[in-house]
């Protein structure tokens, strides 16, 4: 067994190294360039279109009889990326790549914005209504509508459903069973079996449950969230501008290796700034796609506004926070032996004491449960576009016993499993995406008529 881990972390540390980690922003970038920086230079346009008409409009709350509405899309495609990324995540890139990877993680999700809307508009574009009468869409779709890559499609799902009881079930149910059992002693094996009696109760379902469950917990408990990281940061608010200085600072640092090798920071910073974004908001992997096809919309381009939203506010806003706040709490340290949610819990509890703790806590749990019936979705559609609906109910019972088996379990091997087929997703999907980037783009200028005559 020991040799089997070792062999798949050799193989995820070559997956996973410049050529990966390049091809993730590589393909942001060609979004990018070929939106004119779309992201940032229409950003009024988008945030209107999306979180503006959540408080204008009831339009992006209507749901029809086989979709959900477009509220409810990105608090379910949000729910499956807002999960320990965002708490373990980060403070595990900042304790393996410093300060700087804040920066590059900024500066992925950055470029990630237009490989999500991308992966949006072509989702609504190539999507079909199944047997059920549901919308069926994501990356294995664009792949073999778009691209006639039946097969590679089919390679695809066979991934997305490994990765949907790995790194978004059982990693995420044992983060869970852990930090109660650290908190509050409280026993594995009932964590396991609660959590996967309500898990299995709320995905029976189907994605009308589901979004409705991400619905009401997602923009709740992110609002708590950040405003716990607001009080941390206010109450230390004298030292900002350093915190800002160091990001910047490390980012670029020349330090050396002991063998002399300059520039070993700028790499790292890097390297866990970008893969540790990546994690997080999922741009690029193809996933989330898979939600908002299900969304109430006649518009492609509308839809990848949506998924702009989604980075930007899984990333850009609460990463972004988290690490401000770990940093300017002053519990982490170069050589420090805190990591993962033991440095998060203490920066908190540098504020709140003991509830601190509890918080974060509390925190991960929510988050975890959300990633739980989130990534359910996933997997049930790569299972039915392999085999059918029938397939649906076997799958949702094998997912509920994957998270009690998740809670109890050492994930070593697990872990490094799950990194590998998210890996392996990626390829096909950022390749796919390169080669339709060019319908993307025009599907988001025709919809968009003072913006395409302004830019072509």
């Amino acid at each position: 067994m020991e040799f089997f881990v070792s062999a798949v972390k050799s193989l995820n540390a070559v997956l996973w190294g410049p050529p990966m980690l390049t091809g993730f922003i590589g393909t942001g970038l060609l979004m990018s360039v070929r939106s004119k920086f779309f992201q940032i230079t229409h950003m009024k346009k988008w945030m209107s279109e999306t979180l503006g008409a959540i408080f204008k409009s009831k339009a992006t709350r209507k749901a029809g009889e086989n979709s959900i509405s477009q509220f409810q899309a990105l608090s379910a495609a949000l729910a499956a990326c807002i999960g320990t990324g965002n708490i373990v995540g980060v403070s595990t890139a900042l304790c393996a790549g410093g300060p700087g990877a804040v920066f590059w993680m900024l500066l992925s999700a950055t470029l990630g914005m237009m490989t999500a809307c991308a992966e949006n508009i072509l989702g609504i574009k190539y999507r079909y209504r199944d047997e059920k009468g549901e919308w069926m869409g994501g990356a294995m779709v664009y792949m073999e509508r778009g691209l006639g890559f039946k097969k590679i499609s089919k390679i695809f799902c066979v991934l997305l459903v490994i990765s949907s009881l790995g790194i978004g079930n059982m990693t995420q149910a044992n983060s869970m069973s852990q930090a109660l059992s650290d908190s509050f002693s409280f026993n594995p094996y009932i964590v396991g079996a609660i959590s996967a009696v309500l898990v299995f109760a709320v995905i029976t379902g189907g994605i009308k449950r589901i979004a409705a469950a991400a619905e009401k917990l997602i923009p709740a408990m992110t609002v708590i969230f950040t405003l716990a990281c607001a009080a941390v940061i206010i109450k230390n608010y004298r030292s900002l501008p350093n915190v800002i200085a160091m990001i910047f600072n490390e980012a670029f640092s020349l330090k050396a290796t002991a063998g002399g090798v300059a520039g070993y920071g700028i790499v790292k910073a890097a390297r866990y700034g970008i893969s540790r974004g990546v994690f997080s908001n999922e741009a690029g992997l193809g996933s989330t796609a898979i939600i908002h096809a299900a969304a109430e919309t006649d518009s492609p381009a509308t839809q990848g506004y949506w998924g702009i939203l989604e980075v930007f506010l899984d990333t850009v806003v609460m990463c972004t926070v988290t690490a401000v706040t770990i940093l300017i709490s002053g519990v982490w340290s170069p050589n420090g032996t805190l990591n993962g949610v033991s440095l998060s819990a203490a920066a908190f509890a540098s504020v709140f004491g003991k509830s601190g703790e509890f918080f974060i806590c509390i925190s991960v749990c929510v988050f975890a449960f959300a990633t739980l019936i989130g990534w359910s979705y996933y997997g049930k559609r790569g299972v039915e576009y392999l085999l059918g609906s029938r397939a649906a109910k076997a799958y949702n019972a094998v997912y509920a016993a994957a998270v009690f088996l998740g809670c109890v379990l050492d994930l070593e091997l697990v872990w490094e499993l799950s990194d590998l087929a998210n890996g392996l997703m990626a390829i096909p999907n950022l390749i796919s995406l390169c080669l339709l980037s060019g319908e993307a783009m025009r599907l988001l200028k025709a919809d968009n008529p003072s913006y395409r005559l302004k830019r072509n």
